[in-house]
């Protein structure tokens, strides 16, 4: 048997452990990542966030010739539109093997040394690897554990046949006729509004008694009114059965027995984090529910074992993964950001890296888009303290030149009465996702409203919503 030794052992090739991969090479540490999972670049980039917005991206690009083909739009006619959904999945995988190949690139640059097989601990710092040349046995003075996380199966909807999870209904080589999601959440939604752009008869089954749930009502109206205008039917307050016989069985919120046919069934009630099946239980970590135990250091309770990604718990986001990634490799390596070096200039005291995120903005690419960073109305409700500031997206020129004012949409802003600094942003609109970077920028540099109104924002574009919500929160808004 093959044995190893290494500075640092990471588990997952995910954004959190590819990602602390890369820095860990950067910064000269002797690094060893096991690859077992879905392949470099985790769920995130082979069967999750790259593909599916591949899906969107060409769903929506068929609407628009199917728009064209029905009667026209802005002057444009097109004959009636096909899709061999073999050929666009075809082109996504390709996507999806040059980023794998541009990961494998970059861990090697970092002379990153990457082992293909299934890690198994025997104990907190010794993993065994079954690999295509054979077993192989690595210690580490530092693991970091990045397994990442899987879909959520139903025990009356197991996965199989034509019960899909999110990662089947992204290698279809046909659009089904009848689609049936189970989870009115934010992959349901996505994968189920590109079905339906698509061509699909799309209906939604979800329990709680309207769609994204844990989004405040005014964010979702717009994707609501969407899934109505375009006959997606909805059953809300209402609780998925066996399928069988080509229909899905529901109950309905009154408690009445339904029927939907369907061809496909995609499940998507959520996600857990990969725990079993590699030794979590030989490792002596302690847990938080069903997710690793971390401080603010990621760390773990068992000394230099750590924690990155959807294994740690809420937000299951891929920038979430990479960024603590970063923040673990730079701690083993001794770096200090410069805010702790400052203050251990300052104090005398001495400081490290820590995992403090002000905020950890999300996006819903469904139709339209969502955005949110920081808190929200359900957070600051019975304040006094708060002023709300919202602007509407039919005021803004760009907006109306590329069809994204009519469906609802607008820029919201959060902010404290007393000092003005922002406490939340939130958008629903098509094209906001672009605007997410600059509300997290916002919210993490402490903004003030005067700051946003300071800044001269670039004509025409979306993000001069951001800059009107904020002037109306002052009470001087330029165009309403």
């Amino acid at each position: 048997m093959q044995q190893i030794k290494a500075k640092v052992l990471i588990i997952g090739a995910g954004t959190g452990g590819y990602v602390a991969g890369i820095r860990c090479g950067q910064l000269g540490l002797d690094t060893v990542l096991v690859d077992g999972g879905d392949g470099l670049g985790g769920t995130c980039l082979n069967v999750g966030c790259i593909p599916s917005k591949a899906i969107i991206h060409a769903a929506s690009k068929f609407e628009t010739v199917a728009r064209a083909a029905a009667g026209g739009t802005l002057g444009i006619t097109a004959a009636s539109p096909a899709i061999d959904l073999s050929q666009t999945v075809a082109w996504k995988d390709g996507i999806v093997r040059k980023l794998n190949a541009g990961v494998a690139a970059l861990l090697k640059k970092s002379k990153v040394k990457v082992i293909k097989g299934w890690a198994n601990f025997s104990d907190a710092k010794t993993c065994h690897v079954d690999t295509a040349d054979g077993p192989i046995t690595i210690t580490a003075e530092h693991v970091i554990l990045a397994t990442g996380s899987e879909a959520v199966e139903l025990p009356f909807l197991p996965f199989g046949g034509d019960v899909m999870s999110s990662t089947e209904a992204l290698s279809l080589d046909a659009v089904p006729e009848k689609l049936v999601v189970v989870g009115g959440g934010y992959i349901g939604l996505e994968l189920g509004i590109a079905f339906r752009k698509l061509g699909a008869q799309v209906a939604i089954v979800e329990m709680a008694d309207r769609i994204l749930p844990l989004y405040d009502k005014a964010l979702t109206d717009p994707v609501a009114k969407w899934l109505e205008k375009h006959g997606v039917e909805l059953h809300l307050g209402a609780r998925a059965g066996g399928f069988g016989d080509g229909k899905l069985s529901v109950t309905t919120r009154d408690g009445e027995p339904l029927q939907i046919e369907a061809n496909k069934v995609l499940v998507t009630v959520g996600r857990r984090p990969r725990t079993a099946g590699w030794g979590l239980e030989n490792m002596g970590v302690a847990m938080a529910g069903p997710f690793v135990k971390i401080d603010d250091r990621c760390a773990t309770s068992m000394r230099n074992v750590w924690a990155v990604g959807d294994l740690t718990g809420e937000p299951m986001l891929a920038h979430k993964g990479s960024a603590q990634g970063e923040v673990v490799a730079e701690i083993i390596a001794g770096r200090e950001s410069a805010q702790a070096a400052s203050g251990r200039a300052a104090s005398g005291s001495a400081h490290e890296r820590r995992f403090d995120p002000v905020t950890i903005a999300a996006v819903c690419f469904t139709e339209p888009e969502i955005v949110s960073a920081g808190l929200g109305p359900l957070d600051v409700e019975g304040r006094d303290d708060v002023i709300t500031s919202v602007f509407p997206l039919a005021a803004i020129g760009r907006a109306l030149a590329i069809e994204a004012a009519d469906d609802g949409g607008f820029v919201r802003v959060l902010a404290s009465k007393t000092d003005h600094r922002l406490l939340g942003i939130q958008a629903v609109g098509q094209h906001v996702a672009e605007l997410s970077n600059s509300f997290a920028q916002m919210l993490e540099m402490g903004a003030v409203l005067e700051d946003v109104a300071g800044v001269i924002h670039v004509h025409p574009t979306l993000g001069e919503a951001f800059h009107e919500a904020s002037l109306r929160a002052l009470g001087h808004a330029i165009h309403i």
